[in-house]
């Protein structure tokens, strides 16, 4: 079968995984149904089009797949309307539209936040898969998410915030690991994990992506045009955050995102051509305008 462009196959992922939360959400109408509803909206597509890749290659059909795809993006949607309170990064504008505190209020947000982390593992245990590897896509989902990942690079983030010294290199990739990172080399893994198959390579795979796709956005934090990108840039600078671009400047930023790419494209040898499209996502990931 001819494979799909990568901008059509990321929105038909993006729109699978959307179409799967949504059926969740059947019958709700309350007003923080409705801001599920939009904070789900909008996205890149790129954690579900992991997902459905991995699983691909491992076998997996898409509608047995699927559900992880949507539980991932209900999971990724969650963090952005609680990263976007006013008591967190305070930003007005995701994905090009309102964020869901501006368009509703702040205790709205938080409970379609809470709303969405529940509805994620709803969903994992709808996967087509063996009991045991339904237990383990879950159990892997939690701690990606949680303080030994994203919830804890997030912790890392705001305490970077007030300390007396700038981050070393190391500790600001250690951070991003958790709070980017975490949740793209889970989605880089679940195939394998959907059949009880070896995660190493598709986990340096995800490991490299999720690092460059951080080195990325501090890129176009301060090179991307914010009608492009949806959101407000420049806000690490004037908050004074030390990221990839002000620890390395923009080409050491741009050269090591390259070098983290060619990596996760290595870790694929195994895969010969089968794996095509998740190097082409890769590259993408450090040539993106948003």
């Amino acid at each position: 079968m001819e494979r799909l462009p990568l901008n059509k196959a990321l929105a038909q992922a993006g729109d699978l995984a959307t179409k799967g939360i949504f059926s969740a959400l059947a019958g709700l109408g309350s007003p923080v149904a409705q801001a599920v509803a939009h904070a789900v909206k909008g996205g890149k597509g790129l954690r579900a089009f992991l997902v459905l890749e991995s699983a691909r290659i491992h076998g997996v059909s898409p509608d047995r797949a699927t559900p992880a795809a949507a539980a991932i993006e209900a999971l990724h949607a969650y963090s952005l309307v609680h990263d976007d309170l006013p008591c967190l990064d305070n930003d007005d504008l995701r994905r090009g539209q309102p964020t869901v505190h501006v368009k509703w209020d702040e205790a709205t947000a938080v409970l379609a936040g809470d709303a969405l982390h529940s509805l994620a593992f709803q969903l994992v245990m709808d996967v087509g898969t063996l009991p045991e590897n339904k237990v383990c896509l879950s159990q892997t989902l939690a701690r990606a998410a949680g303080l030994r990942g994203m919830v804890g690079g997030q912790e890392m983030d705001i305490a970077a915030e007030t300390a007396l010294k700038q981050l070393t290199l190391k500790e600001i990739t250690t951070l991003q690991a958790g709070k980017t990172g975490a949740l793209i080399r889970w989605s880089a893994m679940a195939g394998p994990r959907m059949v009880s198959a070896d995660t190493r390579k598709l986990g340096v795979y995800g490991t490299c992506l999720g690092l460059a796709f951080q080195i990325a956005d501090d890129i176009l934090d301060v090179t991307g045009d914010a009608s492009k990108v949806g959101k407000a840039l420049g806000k690490d600078a004037t908050a004074g955050k030390a990221t990839f671009v002000s620890t390395l400047g923009l080409e050491g930023a741009k050269k090591l995102a390259d070098a983290q790419i060619d990596m996760a494209c290595d870790a694929l040898s195994g895969h010969g051509t089968d794996a095509d499209a998740l190097r082409e996502v890769a590259r993408f990931v450090v040539s993106r305008d948003s």
